[in-house]
């Protein structure tokens, strides 16, 4: 008689999604800097919001990120991993520098994070447009920092303040949403929702012991 070969089991532990904490984190560094950039507040302190990044925004995007690899969401995980690395390296720097002062190797590197945050916006468009569109403006505003870092220009700084601005709105609103669908289970404020999105909230397409094995951290490789 044949023996079964025994059974496998995956423990799944409910957990709330990390995207409205580390959206409200780069609302605080985005605004702190663009208030600096559009001259709302005097260029030393700019120091300020290098702290904020660092004392704020560093550690509660590089808790998301965890949370996001706990939860199996690549797009948080890897979205809220370059936000929180790249505000720890724009902090550091601007708190080491002159009030004013511009930094080319920062420019480059805030170019680059940019294009990377371009990653997890792709992978998130196709199930959910508001975080797809914050990681998108994200990109958008650290590549005109850069730009303005490189170049000292006073009128791409004026840009990259302004796409600041707009990259808080978008995060503050995108946050709510999901926050307010987190505690209420249902959506309150649209987050465009698709595909798989839309199906993981109406609680459509259970996982099946075949969907199950091909998970990260089931599966024997990464």
């Amino acid at each position: 008689m044949a023996q079964e070969a025994p059974a496998a089991r995956v423990v799944l532990r409910p957990l709330a999604t990390p995207l409205p904490l580390g959206f409200l984190a780069l609302a605080l560094a985005t605004t702190v800097f663009s208030a600096v950039q559009l001259g709302w507040v005097e260029p030393d302190q700019g120091r300020i919001a290098a702290i904020t990044a660092l004392a704020a925004t560093v550690p509660l995007q590089l808790l998301a990120s965890v949370m996001g690899f706990l939860t199996r969401d690549p797009v948080a995980a890897t979205g809220m991993g370059v936000l929180s690395g790249t505000w720890a390296v724009a902090g550091f720097t601007t708190y080491s520098l002159a009030p004013g002062t511009t930094s080319s190797g920062l420019g480059v590197l805030l170019v680059v994070a940019g294009i990377a945050m371009l990653v997890p916006a792709a992978a998130a468009v196709g199930s959910k447009v508001m975080p797809a569109l914050v990681m998108t403006v994200a990109a958008t505003r650290f590549a005109t920092t850069g730009v303005y870092e490189m170049t000292g220009s006073a009128d791409w700084e004026a840009v990259a303040g302004w796409v600041g601005i707009l990259l808080a709105a978008v995060a503050f609103y995108t946050a709510l949403a999901l926050e307010l669908e987190g505690a209420q289970e249902s959506t309150v404020l649209p987050v465009g929702r698709r595909g798989p999105g839309r199906s993981a909230m109406d609680g459509e397409g259970p996982l099946e012991p075949a969907d199950l094995a091909e998970e990260a951290g089931v599966r024997p490789q990464l």
